[in-house]
């Protein structure tokens, strides 16, 4: 049988699916994870992760380099002994790339600085990152209520200067068998950093590399007490590290061994 609009001797077409409209794509947005902390804290830990030079590709809470972060936030967790003196919160990027000029990690950086005054104003934030997490770190240092910048293998190029460290307390750590980020460019910012920043110290690690995981990730550790002993005013080291603790708080040489 014809339909009314189908020509006398016309063959019905063959039925096909209705098109499908793909969805609008949606932007990558960056999202904070509170993985450990109190309502009321007096500091915050705010964790950077790392990405890679070039990426429009959305990060994840999942991939390596977040997850990176998550024995920071453990060793964060336990020097606080169910205190709940810290909220220890993570940021993953709305991107992997940094991408050049747009710098996309330090925009993402500040978003999520923003948020946690908003949630708890006058609270000092302690910011740790890693690789381009801790790039990141540095340029957001002259934030408010930014209290301490620590860098895990910091991604340091000429474009880091120590004006952005003015007034600052940084801490670096880097392996000296690093071959992705450059234990060099972390030892020269520091010397130059001297008298500009609040204090900085870099702590090498001899024979560790880029992840900085050796030694049941005593780098780790260590950032996690550094920024906990200046939030809180105590904090316990790791093992032998503890002497290595007081002097990056004391800070009175550019670069110490671990």
């Amino acid at each position: 049988m014809r339909t009314p609009f189908q020509p006398a001797g016309a063959r019905r077409a063959p039925y096909r699916d209705p098109v499908r409209v793909p969805a609008l794509p949606v932007s990558p947005a960056p999202r904070l994870l509170r993985t450990y902390g109190a309502r009321r804290p007096r500091g915050v830990l705010l964790l950077l992760h790392g990405g890679t030079d070039v990426s429009r590709v959305p990060a994840s809470r999942w991939g390596p380099s977040t997850l990176r972060m998550l024995p920071v936030a453990a060793a964060a967790a336990w020097s606080d002994r169910g205190r709940r003196r810290v909220a220890v919160v993570r940021l993953v990027n709305a991107l992997q790339g940094w991408n050049g000029a747009e710098q996309s990690p330090v925009r993402d950086a500040r978003w999520a600085l923003a948020q946690l005054r908003r949630r708890w104003p006058d609270v000092p934030i302690a910011v740790v990152g890693h690789s381009m997490g801790g790039r990141a770190a540095l340029h957001v240092a002259g934030e408010d209520s930014v209290a301490l910048v620590v860098g895990l293998a910091p991604w340091v190029t000429p474009v880091e200067t120590p004006s952005m460290l003015a007034g600052q307390r940084v801490v670096l750590l880097h392996g000296t068998d690093d071959t992705i980020t450059s234990p060099a460019a972390s030892a020269d910012l520091v010397r130059r950093a001297r008298g500009v920043a609040g204090s900085a110290v870099l702590v090498r690690l001899p024979g560790q590399g880029h992840t900085l995981l050796g030694h049941g990730d005593a780098a780790g550790r260590l950032a996690a007490a550094v920024a906990m002993t200046v939030l809180t005013g105590n904090a316990t080291a790791p093992g032998r590290h503890a002497g290595v603790l007081a002097r990056a708080l004391r800070a009175e040489l550019p670069v110490i061994e671990a």
